[in-house]
């Protein structure tokens, strides 16, 4: 079973240093896609905007800048607010968008504890499909003793 940490909040789109507006926006993390975090927001648009991107580039961003080219966050304070920016960059445009850090924080903590950091490839399951994979099977070595000359044959060997 899945578990979907939401928090839905406000978000401001820089505009200008001196101008933002308002966005409703929602956070998604997918304990099913534990590296990621989703962030939705609409923008005047009948479709809303979606990013994803790594849970690990939001959990360092609340401390510290971090994330290069289409994504980075830092840290900040607005009107003595802590917040969080995120500059989100694509070939449809780029965007600024401020968050509460005490909110991001919150719901960061939320996800941390649905997924423990470090634990996020159990969660996959990528190695317990790979070792099912690599598992021989009885029938598995019939081809490994096939007709084919091995390598230390003396046959096909310049004659």
């Amino acid at each position: 079973m899945h578990t979907v940490v939401e928090r839905e909040l406000e978000l401001n789109l820089v505009l200008s240093p001196e101008r933002s507006i308002p966005v409703p926006a929602k956070l998604v993390y997918r304990t099913d896609e534990p590296y990621a975090v989703h962030i939705t927001f609409h923008v005047g648009s009948d479709s809303p905007v979606n990013w994803t991107f790594a849970r690990e580039l939001l959990v360092e961003g609340v401390f510290r800048p971090c994330g290069q080219g289409d994504v980075r966050v830092w840290p900040t304070k607005v009107d003595g607010r802590s917040v969080v920016c995120m500059a989100l960059s694509s070939p449809d445009g780029d965007a600024l968008l401020e968050a509460s850090a005490p909110i991001v924080s919150a719901w960061l903590e939320r996800t941390l504890r649905a997924v423990a950091p470090g634990s996020e490839s159990e969660r996959l399951g990528i190695d317990d499909a790979l070792s099912e994979l690599l598992t021989p099977t009885p029938g598995d070595d019939w081809w490994l003793h096939g007709p084919w000359p091995s390598d230390d044959s003396p046959e096909g060997h310049g004659a």
